[in-house]
């Protein structure tokens, strides 16, 4: 259900960036704009791993520096038939953990200094089980690309705000049609994204719990990380906010729209669900 939700969330992508270049008509644009777009995603694709790993002073463990951590990521990877990834520790007491790499041959998880003295072996096993679910079902490519994407549309936002749309009226929209695209477009794609990336989340609980055969302790340790977050809030950049198994963002109102993760609660819940019918 919830691939098939992503599949449709981002044809709906690919549709209001089309709509977008319509507006604006000239394909030069167009082209200029998603060309763009894509060299910047390109590079963040082939190079996110160690910016984001570098941003947080991630340090490369090995089973003597971290063996708990090290040991369940080996089991785990056995288990979901991955290759075994890097394995970091951020200096952070904030309770979090995430996994990057642009495929599972060039994959690393991490998780933070709080987390592992926060949550008991099972209940790390749920959450490292969830990162490596966002692995194997290639979640950073599916990212990447809905970034591209909503990339896209912004500068063709920014386009029409700069040039105002094309010359003729064949090209031009009309006024309202360019103040849809400058206003409604970015905030559309933007909310689009936001769906995508809760979507993926949803997928990873359900395919981590698998992996780990327990929903019940991701269940438990998400309910911990959420409580200890708020007590312990990580420094996180915004543009990264997406990788983390618990937001690590905090506010209501607008920011609790465009945040890219589900409610706790309702993730509990599913897990929760799980545990009483067996696993699916």
């Amino acid at each position: 259900m919830n691939t098939a939700k992503t599949a449709v969330l981002m044809v709906g992508l690919t549709l209001l960036l089309v709509g977008a270049g319509g507006v604006l008509g000239g394909r030069q644009g167009v082209t200029i704009a998603f060309v763009a777009a894509v060299v910047m995603n390109f590079t963040s694709y082939w190079f996110s791993d160690k910016i984001v790993l570098r941003m947080y002073r991630a340090q490369a463990v090995d089973e003597r520096g971290a063996p708990e951590l090290y040991g369940v990521v080996r089991d785990l990877a056995m288990k979901a038939g991955l290759p075994m990834p890097k394995v970091y520790v951020i200096p952070s007491d904030a309770p979090n953990a995430f996994a990057t790499g642009r495929n599972p041959n060039h994959a690393a998880v991490a998780a933070t200094r709080g987390i592992l003295r926060l949550l008991t072996r099972e209940e790390l096993a749920g959450v490292m089980a969830h990162e490596l679910a966002h692995v194997k079902n290639r979640d950073i490519l599916i990212g990447t690309i809905a970034a591209t994407i909503a990339g896209a549309i912004s500068l063709l936002a920014q386009f029409a705000f700069l040039f105002g749309g094309g010359r003729s009226d064949e090209n031009r929209g009309g006024v309202i049609g360019l103040i849809a695209m400058m206003i409604v477009a970015p905030i559309a794609a933007a909310l689009i994204q936001m769906a995508v990336s809760r979507s993926r989340e949803y997928e990873a609980d359900r395919t981590g719990a698998q992996i780990a055969g327990n929903p019940m302790a991701l269940a438990n340790a998400l309910r911990k990380l959420e409580m200890a977050a708020r007590r312990t809030p990580l420094d996180a950049n915004p543009a990264t906010a997406h990788m983390f198994i618990v937001n690590p963002l905090r506010g209501g109102g607008m920011k609790k729209l465009f945040s890219t993760h589900p409610q706790m609660e309702d993730r509990i819940r599913r897990l929760e669900a799980m545990a009483m019918g067996g696993l699916g």
